[in-house]
């Protein structure tokens, strides 16, 4: 098969959380420009709907299902809605995040580490495990978490999100151990600092942006589409022989 052809996703079903906007929504419209048929998932419907109606009108195959990644009732009617509609799952990409405070951890109160928890770990977590049987049945699937550059090198006032991000590296390595019997490939996606609504409280600080700029490779901040290459190439026949592994899109910084 030529090269070309192996980054196709023809017929193939995804699933990507936190979705409306930034990375999600750069890699959805990656996956659906590659054929795959796509549901695109964040906390409300509209927000998910005009996703939907913006890329069903560029030819995609698209569908918009609301769900809360902390809520398990939520994401279980998210894999229920997706079979119904699509008949299985192959891919899930595991985006929607929250990172509600800012300030050193020692401050930091157990009821905001559970939130951040449950949202960050342990929805990607409920998700995978809710799509493992269709991706077993079907012969294999891809799973991608996206974590940060934050879980592998933790920067000031970030460290339960830090923590948070670790883990879902971690989980990542766990599920690719235990799954790639079934076919199933497990790999997460380390951003850097992307220039995203999420994100706007770091990048609108010229002190953060100073500093951040200084420790790259690369001159610039990363577009939600320089993720969405990545991503792409996890999800398809390209990466056939890959899982477990961690990839850094962080221009550099943590060279």
């Amino acid at each position: 098969m030529k090269i070309d052809k192996k980054f196709r996703l023809d017929n193939k079903i995804a699933i990507i959380t936190g979705a409306s906007k930034g990375i999600g929504k750069a890699i959805a419209r990656a996956l659906g420009e590659q054929g795959a048929r796509v549901v695109v998932s964040s906390r409300k419907q509209e927000a998910v709907d005009e996703v939907a109606d913006e890329f069903a009108s560029e030819g995609m195959q698209i569908m918009g299902i609301a769900a809360h990644m902390a809520d398990q009732v939520q994401i279980k009617n998210l894999v229920d809605l997706t079979l119904k509609a699509y008949g299985g799952i192959d891919i899930v990409v595991n985006n929607a995040a929250i990172n509600p405070v800012y300030g050193p951890i020692v401050e930091a109160e157990s009821e905001v580490f559970d939130k951040i928890m449950r949202v960050n770990v342990k929805g990607p977590l409920e998700l995978s495990k809710l799509a493992y049987p269709a991706m077993k049945e079907n012969g294999g699937g891809s799973v991608i978490n996206i974590s940060s550059i934050e879980g592998i090198t933790p920067g000031l006032g970030l460290g339960l999100y830090s923590i948070s991000k670790s883990a879902l590296i971690s989980l990542t390595k766990v599920l690719a151990r235990e799954w790639g019997k079934d076919g199933i490939r497990v790999n997460v996606i380390c951003p850097g600092l992307v220039k995203t609504k999420f994100s706007e409280a770091l990048t609108s600080d010229e002190r953060v942006m100073k500093y951040v700029l200084a420790k790259q490779a690369l001159p610039d901040l990363a577009e939600p589409e320089d993720i969405a290459g990545l991503a792409l190439y996890l999800a398809s026949q390209a990466s056939s022989f890959v899982t477990g592994g961690v990839y850094s899109a962080d221009g550099g910084y943590t060279i």
